[in-house]
């Protein structure tokens, strides 16, 4: 799967880009036809200044969680789990 990350307003380090290579490419075990993934990293101006949009690219779908936290390790806990529940959705309803 690919992973297109895309930092706004700031240049991410590269341990802040392994990090999240390394967790949205688990997403990758949950469905055999991600065709790719992009993410976002913006910093925003209030107190949960760290935004991480993941959009993940399914046939005929696209899947997208935006979340806000402290850390941008945090957004992207996040955001990884609330694809991965999407995403058994999904698989479960296409089974029906």
């Amino acid at each position: 799967m690919n992973i297109r990350i895309q930092s706004v307003k700031f240049d991410a380090d590269s341990k802040l880009l392994e990090f999240v290579e390394k967790k949205v490419g688990k997403i990758e075990k949950f469905h055999d036809n991600i065709i790719d993934a992009e993410v976002t990293l913006s910093l925003l101006p209030d107190q949960l200044n760290k935004e991480v949009k993941v959009k993940i690219h399914l046939p005929g779908e696209e899947l997208i969680v935006k979340r806000n936290s402290k850390t941008f390790e945090d957004a992207v806990v996040d955001c990884v789990d609330v694809i991965k529940e999407k995403i058994v959705r999904i698989k479960e309803k296409a089974r029906g």
